[in-house]
C-alpha cells in the first residue's frame, strides 16, 4: 500500500512502539474500515438491484447517482437504503439497536456500526468497533467479551476501553463466576446493574458503583459468550437504552462464531498451529458418525496436500485416504490416555504427484474433544535421535514441569521404574519414598543441583519397584529455565541393574584371585574370563534368513598371558539384513579385552539404527576416540540385505575380506580407510557388491596369516591356496580345516567367520 492510508492514528502503545509498525498498524486499521464500508454499500447495491432488476454493476453505479442527487454520502445513503427495506418489509435482519433508535442519523450511525462489526476480525477489533460505533454514544467506556468455553468457564475473547493489567486479571473466569455472571449465563436473560454490583460480588470497572451491563451471547437459543458493558459512574438504563444494547450485542455473537462447527472453537490453538514451520491440523474428535473430523490446518499442511484440499475439502477420509484410520486410532487413543501418540511413518499421502509419506507424526489431545496432528515431510534428526534412544530398551526419557504442569515419560519408562503403562507419570520429586534408604542423600544433592545450583547432574540410584525389587537406574537431568527461574526438569532414566550386577561379579571374581594369586596374574585371568564370555572358543553354526549359513571360530592366543582384543559379530537386525563384522584391537591384556567388549557391544546397539556401514564405521571411530584410551582397533563392517543378495561394506585399516566364488578365491580389496582411533571426524568409504547361491564370504583375524619372518602378502596368498584346495566343504568344515592349516605363527589369538549363500 502506498499513501492511501491517511495520516497514522497515535500508537496506544506510546513510544514502545516502533514508528514504523505503529503506521502499519494504522494502514490495518484504515483497510479494516474500508472493508465495513464496502461492506454496507455492497447491502445496499444488492437491495437496488432485487428491486430494479439491475446487474450488480449497476445497481452500485445507480447508487452512487443517487448520493449526489440528494446531496447525502455514499455510506449515509446505503444506510438508508438497507434500514428502509429491513424495516419495511424484514427483507433484511434488522436488530433492536437500530429500530430503537428514532433518529434518521443515529440509524445510519448503528447500522454502520453493526456492519464494521460483521466485517471485522473477531475479538479485540469487534470490541473496538461495537463500542466506538455502538456504544460510545450510549455513555458507555468499555466492553468485555468472553465466550464460554469448556465445563463453563469463561475465556476473554475480546476487550476494548480496557487497561492490559485489568484485561490480564480477568482474562479466565472458573466455573464458578461471580454471581452477576453466573445469572446472566444461567437464565439468558441480561443483568442491568445501573449502581454497580454488590460489594461482594466483583466485576471490571473503575469504581465498585458504576453502572455495568450483564448480556449473554446467543447462537440458535444457547449461551455461547458474555458481555459485559461499563459505564464510567451510576447510569440510568432506561428501556430504550436497554433494547439498543441487546440489539448490538447480537451483532457480538455473530462475531465471535463461538459456536460455529465449520470454525474451530479454540482460536488459541489455531494461532500456534499456523505460527508452526511443518505441517499440522486440529482435529474435534467426536465429529460425525463418530470419526474425528478436521476444523483447521494450517498453510504448510494445505501447501502440502495441494490440489486434493481444494478439490475435497478437509475431511480426514478425503485428505488421507490411505492413513485415516491410523490417524482416527491415534486420536481416540490421545484422548483417552491424555499421553501423546507417536509413529514414525505413515504411508503415502494419496494425491498428484510423488506421494508424500506422512513422517514423525504426533498426536496430542488438546483438551476434551480436541487433537492436534503434527507430521513432517522430511526426517527431523532431533526426533530420529530419540526414537533411536527409544530401541535402546533400558533407556528411557522424561519431562518435569516444576511449574504446575504434567509430567511426560517415554514409553520405556514404565518399564524402566516399573509402573503400569494405566498409571500416571511418577515425577522426579515424587521418587523420593521409593529410594532406597542408603542412596537418599545422592538423591537430595541430585535435586539440589538441579534446582538450586541450576547445573545438569547424574546418579544411580537403587529404587524399589512394585512387589518389592530393587533396581539401580541412573538419573541423568539438566533443569529447563526460564529467565533464572527452574520451571522444569528434562533427563533419562537408564536401567543398569545389569551392568552393576554384572560389576558385582566381576568384582567379586577379581578379589577372589587376588586372594590366590600375584595382581598381574589375577588381571590377566580377569581379561581372560571376560573375553571368552564375549568372544567364545566353541564352534558357533549360524542358519540366518536368506538361505545364509554362517560358521564361526575363534582361537585364544597360545600363551594365556596375551589375551587379545579380536572380536567377530553375527546379527540378523529388525530391518531384515544381517550384519557381519570382525574387528581387532591393538595390544593385549585387560585394557585391550575390555575396549573389545565396548566396541563390539557399541557396534550392536548402533547397527539397530539402520545407517549404512560407513555410518557405523563413523560412529565406532567416535567411540573408540572417546573410550578406548588412546587404543586403536582394525575392524571391517558389512551388511547383507537377503533380498537382492547385496553386501554393503567399509573397512577400518582391516585385512581385506575372501570371496570364493566358482572354486576360486581372491582378495576383495577395501578402501584405503584410517585405523579406528586414529583420526576424529573421519568420514569412512564403503563399496558394494552383488553375492551369488554357492558365495562363501571369509573375515578374518591377523592372527590366522601373519608370520614373524614372512610378509603379509606371502601369507595371504597360503590362505588364498588353502581356501581354493578345502573350496567343497561346507562352512563348518571348511573353518575347522582352515584354523588347523593356519600358517600364522605370532601366538595371537584369531577369529574366522565364513559366510556362504545358499
Amino acid at each position: 500500500m502506498t499513501g492511501s492510508a491517511g495520516p497514522a492514528e497515535p500508537s496506544p502503545y506510546g513510544a514502545l512502539v516502533d514508528p514504523g509498525f505503529a503506521a502499519l498498524i494504522a494502514e490495518n486499521r484504515w483497510l479494516r474500515d474500508r472493508l465495513a464500508h464496502r461492506h454496507l454499500l455492497d447491502l445496499a447495491a444488492g437491495v437496488l438491484a432485487a428491486q430494479m432488476r439491475l446487474s450488480p454493476a449497476d445497481a452500485a453505479d445507480h447508487l452512487t447517482a443517487l448520493a449526489h442527487a440528494t446531496g447525502l454520502t455514499v455510506g449515509d445513503l446505503a444506510a438508508d437504503v438497507v434500514n428502509g427495506v429491513a424495516d419495511g418489509d424484514g427483507a433484511l435482519p434488522v436488530s433492536d439497536a437500530v429500530r430503537s433508535v428514532p433518529h434518521p442519523v443515529e440509524q445510519r450511525l448503528a447500522r454502520r456500526t453493526a456492519a464494521e462489526a460483521e466485517a471485522g476480525s473477531p475479538g479485540h477489533e469487534a470490541a473496538r468497533t461495537l463500542l466506538r460505533g455502538g456504544l460510545a454514544p450510549f455513555g458507555a467506556d468499555s466492553l468485555w467479551l468472553w465466550r464460554r468455553a469448556d465445563h463453563g468457564s469463561l475465556v476473554l475473547a475480546g476487550h476494548a476501553g480496557v487497561g492490559a493489567a485489568e484485561a490480564a486479571a480477568w482474562q479466565w473466569i472458573p466455573p464458578a463466576t461471580p454471581e452477576p455472571l453466573r445469572s446472566a449465563l444461567a437464565g439468558d436473560t441480561p443483568v442491568w446493574l445501573e449502581n454497580g454490583p454488590a460489594v461482594d460480588e466483583p466485576l471490571p470497572g473503575p469504581t465498585p458503583r458504576a453502572a455495568r451491563a450483564l448480556l449473554p451471547l446467543l447462537r440458535r437459543g444457547k449461551p455461547v459468550g458474555l458481555a459485559l458493558v461499563g459505564w464510567p459512574r451510576p447510569r440510568t438504563l432506561d428501556a430504550s437504552v436497554r433494547r439498543a444494547l441487546v440489539g448490538l450485542l447480537e451483532v457480538a455473537s455473530t462475531v465471535l462464531d463461538v459456536d460455529d462447527p465449520a470454525r474451530p472453537a479454540a482460536p488459541v490453538l489455531v494461532d500456534v498451529l499456523d505460527a508452526l514451520a511443518h505441517p499440522a491440523m486440529l482435529l474435534r474428535t467426536r465429529g460425525a458418525a463418530g470419526e474425528p473430523a478436521v476444523e483447521h490446518l494450517n498453510d504448510e499442511a494445505v501447501a502440502e496436500l495441494g490440489s486434493r484440499f481444494h478439490e475435497e475439502g478437509p475431511s480426514l477420509l478425503r485428505l488421507f485416504p490411505l492413513v485415516h484410520t491410523d490417524l482416527a486410532r491415534m486420536t481416540r487413543r490421545a484422548a483417552a490416555t491424555a499421553r501423546a501418540q507417536r509413529a514414525a511413518r505413515l504411508p503415502a499421502v494419496a494425491r498428484e504427484g510423488a506421494p508424500a509419506p506422512l513422517l514423525d507424526v504426533r498426536v496430542l489431545a488438546a483438551g476434551d474433544d480436541r487433537a492436534v496432528v503434527l507430521w513432517h515431510t522430511a526426517t527431523e534428526p532431533g526426533l530420529a535421535a530419540a526414537r533411536a534412544a527409544d530401541r535402546l530398551q533400558s533407556v528411557a526419557m522424561f519431562q518435569d514441569s516444576l511449574s504446575g504442569g504434567d509430567t511426560f515419560w517415554s514409553e520405556q519408562a514404565y518399564g524402566v521404574l516399573g509402573v503400569e503403562r494405566d498409571q500416571p507419570p511418577v515425577p522426579l520429586l515424587g521418587l523420593r519414598g521409593r529410594v532406597h534408604p542408603d542412596d537418599r542423600e545422592a538423591f537430595t544433592e541430585l535435586l539440589s543441583t538441579l534446582t538450586v545450583r541450576r547445573a545438569g547432574a547424574q546418579t544411580v540410584l537403587r529404587i524399589t519397584v512394585p512387589g518389592g525389587a530393587v533396581r539401580h537406574v541412573r538419573v541423568a537431568a539438566e533443569p529447563l529455565m526460564t529467565g533464572e527461574t527452574v520451571t522444569g526438569i528434562a533427563g533419562v532414566y537408564q536401567d543398569v541393574s545389569d551392568s552393576r550386577r554384572t560389576e558385582a561379579v566381576l568384582t567379586a571374581t577379581f578379589d577372589h584371585l587376588t586372594a590366590l594369586h600375584h595382581q598381574a596374574e589375577t588381571r590377566h585371568q580377569l581379561a581372560l574370563q571376560l573375553q571368552r564370555a564375549i568372544v567364545p572358543e566353541v564352534p558357533g553354526f549360524l542358519e540366518l534368513p536368506g538361505d545364509l549359513t554362517v560358521a564361526v571360530r575363534y582361537r585364544p592366543a597360545t600363551e594365556e598371558y596375551r589375551v587379545g582384543g579380536d572380536w567377530y559379530d553375527v546379527l540378523a537386525l529388525p530391518s531384515g539384513k544381517i550384519l557381519v563384522a570382525v574387528g581387532d584391537i591393538a595390544g593385549h591384556g585387560i585394557d585391550s579385552v575390555t575396549g573389545m567388549v565396548a566396541l563390539r557391544n557399541a557396534q550392536r546397539a548402533l547397527a539397530f539404527t539402520g545407517e549404512p556401514p560407513r555410518r557405523l564405521m563413523g560412529w565406532l571411530n567416535e567411540v573408540t576416540l572417546r573410550t578406548g584410551g588412546g587404543t586403536t582397533a582394525t575392524a571391517v563392517c558389512a551388511l547383507y540385505d537377503p533380498e537382492d543378495h547385496g553386501l554393503l561394506w567399509t573397512s577400518a585399516g582391516h585385512l581385506p575380506m575372501m570371496l570364493l566364488r566358482d572354486g576360486r578365491a581372491r582378495l576383495l580389496d577395501p578402501p584405503q580407510d584410517v585405523l579406528l582411533g586414529a583420526v576424529p571426524g573421519f568420514a569412512y568409504r564403503e563399496q558394494r557388491m552383488g553375492l551369488r547361491p554357492g558365495d562363501t564370504l571369509l573375515l578374518y583375524t591377523d592372527g590366522l596369516v601373519e608370520r614373524r619372518h614372512a610378509g603379509l602378502d606371502e601369507g595371504l596368498d597360503r590362505f588364498a591356496a588353502e581356501v581354493e584346495r578345502l573350496a567343497d566343504r561346507a562352512p563348518e568344515r571348511l573353518v575347522d580345516e582352515l584354523l588347523a592349516t593356519a600358517t600364522g605363527d605370532t601366538d595371537d589369538d584369531t577369529s574366522l567367520v565364513a559366510v556362504r549363500v545358499g
